[in-house]
């Protein structure tokens, strides 16, 4: 990772690094030596080396097994509460907005549908069609996940 500008950009990547659970021998390891986690991890530590104030995640666990996904969104949560940042999510995976999110949006063909707390969500309180559908797919999905080897 490069970080133009800095009084101490060697310092920084370390900093990072750190903070997101990986080593500092990371930072001359080539993606391809990384795990899909750890991948994960270094791009999300690229995000605040600025300092920015919001952070737009787009399907950022999409692609993760279920238990790396887990580890990427309790550091989410982390940096969140310790750099008092806000995040944009942009996510299909109702479990994962379910726990990352305050307040969300449902939107349809480039469109808002329904505007929900995160609460409202977990108590399937909603209005809107299309959002109890995605809801009680999401479930679906869910139960046939809990199901595993039974299914």
């Amino acid at each position: 990772m490069r970080i133009n500008r800095l009084p101490d950009p060697d310092g920084r990547t370390v900093e990072l690094l750190e903070m997101i659970g990986l080593t500092a021998a990371h930072r001359f390891r080539l993606t391809h030596e990384l795990s899909g986690g750890q991948s994960q991890r270094v791009a999300i530590a690229r995000a605040p080396s600025l300092s920015p104030r919001l952070l737009l995640l787009d399907e950022t666990t999409s692609a993760l097994n279920v238990s790396v996904q887990a580890k990427i969104l309790n550091l989410l949560n982390r940096l969140r509460r310790e750099l008092d940042l806000t995040f944009v999510i942009v996510s299909h995976d109702l479990a994962v907005i379910s726990y990352m999110c305050d307040r969300l949006m449902v939107m349809q063909n480039a469109s808002s549908v329904e505007t929900l707390t995160g609460e409202q969500l977990r108590a399937g309180d909603m209005q809107a069609d299309y959002t109890r559908t995605l809801f009680l797919a999401s479930h679906r999905r869910l139960k046939v996940a809990q199901l595993g080897d039974e299914f």
